[in-house]
């Protein structure tokens, strides 16, 4: 069993940025790729980022490409989403997720453990 909590979300102009954290225990943490996923009021759960085990694949959403990093830092069982340049249309719940193996599917039906989520809002 793993366990996610998501923190770092709030609201932001747009232009501004915002990291979120995702910190997890329960398991070995480098044995997890890792996800962000989002859902916007009325709309389905959406990918984000995923990142393989290593940290050394990552995949974006075209939506957040060259906006959105990121990152994991195995020694601390964490995972960072650095969001800058936010455009009224990042507002979501953004939900951490995780999967055993070493690939990081797109999928949310590919993760078995979820956050809680946290909620961005970025105002025009």
């Amino acid at each position: 069993q793993v366990q996610l909590v998501e923190s770092g979300g709030g609201l932001v102009q747009a232009g501004g940025s915002l990291r979120l954290s995702c910190a997890a225990s329960g398991r070995t943490f480098s044995n997890y790729a890792m996800g962000w996923f989002r859902q916007a009021p009325g709309k389905n759960r959406d990918f984000v980022a995923v990142i393989t085990w290593s940290g050394g694949s990552t995949y974006y959403a075209n939506s957040v490409k060259g906006r959105f990093t990121l990152s994991r830092d195995n020694a601390k069982n964490t995972v960072y989403l650095q969001m800058n340049s936010l455009k009224p249309e990042d507002t979501a719940v953004y939900y951490c997720a995780a999967r055993e193996g070493g690939t990081a599917p797109l999928s949310t039906a590919s993760y078995d453990y979820w956050g809680q989520g946290t909620q961005v809002t970025v105002s025009s």
